[in-house]
């Protein structure tokens, strides 16, 4: 089969790799001239055989958007267009609407895997109708990690269900993340321990908490034991305050994923200005000791006005 990849970067580029390892035709289309095949989407379109697919794998917003307005002005009825980037659910039905007046498909494609991916596969999530997954279905199976199909692959429902489900996805992973954070940081604090990485290893076999994500950890703590070259600035790329979002629409209590999200933000921060807050609120109704601001700052360095006998803690 042939396939159509547009966007050749960590996680196109190595798509292609597997896809065309599987015995497909992948045709490559990517602004850098130094990883693409063709050096325009139209000579993607005239490169590929009819009915053509085509996957996109590019930033998601405006670049997905734009890129699909530029398909539907080059490819023909019959044709198809996956979208396997993060793109939020909701764009999805208004670029299904666009391409179907010219008579192209659309799907919307989860993708998990990383850049692990082409080695191990990734997970998939498709929206659309079930013709249209059929027509993907050899690029699907050669994607999507050896074994049962439905072990990688799910058709989660009509346009929208597989970005909406990588969205649930990503925010799930958020919580895993922290947790496993939370604990590795609690474990370091603790003097009793005094090898962190094998506690973490040895919880990789045979225990509830056993996960990839966790094998990632005990991997990256291989390399620096405190994780001490690591600055403690940490992204979100926008799933995670989708499904948050989501949440709230649909009434779905999200404490853990909420929070987890939420230390992200706190971890962008120099200083806290809320706990800078809380710090003076607890000098000013119990008396209690503050840190100055600065390097020179101690512990008991200035205490506000007693509430008096009895002095409230909290």
């Amino acid at each position: 089969m042939q396939l159509g990849l547009i966007g050749l970067g960590k996680m196109g580029g190595n798509m292609r790799d597997r896809v065309r390892a599987a015995g497909h035709e992948v045709v490559g289309y990517d602004p850098r001239p130094e990883v693409t095949d063709v050096d325009s989407l139209a000579s993607l379109a005239a490169a590929l055989t009819a009915p053509r697919v085509v996957w996109v794998m590019v930033p998601s917003g405006k670049p997905t958007r734009s890129t699909v307005q530029a398909l539907a002005d080059v490819l023909e009825p019959g044709d198809l267009v996956i979208d396997g980037g993060n793109s939020r659910y909701t764009d999805d039905a208004p670029n299904a609407a666009l391409l179907d007046a010219k008579g192209i498909g659309y799907l919307d494609c989860g993708v998990s895997g990383g850049i692990w991916g082409k080695d191990n596969g990734y997970g998939l999530m498709a929206g659309g109708t079930p013709e249209h997954v059929e027509l993907a279905m050899p690029i699907f199976d050669a994607l999507r990690p050896e074994g049962p199909r439905e072990e990688g692959f799910a058709h989660a429902g009509p346009v929208g269900a597989g970005h909406f489900s990588k969205m649930v996805h990503n925010g799930i992973e958020y919580g895993l993340m922290q947790a496993y954070a939370e604990g590795f940081e609690l474990l370091s604090a603790a003097d009793l321990v005094t090898d962190v990485p094998a506690v973490l290893q040895a919880w990789s076999r045979g225990t509830v908490v056993r996960s990839w994500l966790l094998d990632l950890l005990v991997l990256a703590l291989k390399d620096d034991a405190e994780l001490s070259k690591l600055d403690d600035y940490v992204d979100d790329s926008g799933e995670g305050r989708w499904t948050i979002e989501e949440a709230i629409t649909h009434a779905v209590p999200l404490p853990v994923i909420s929070a987890a999200l939420f230390a992200r933000f706190s971890s962008r921060q120099d200083s806290s200005p809320a706990m800078r807050a809380v710090a003076a609120l607890r000098q000013q109704f119990g008396g209690h000791a503050v840190r100055a601001a600065g390097p020179a700052g101690a512990p008991g360095e200035h205490a506000g006005p007693s509430s008096g006998a009895g002095s409230t803690q909290d």
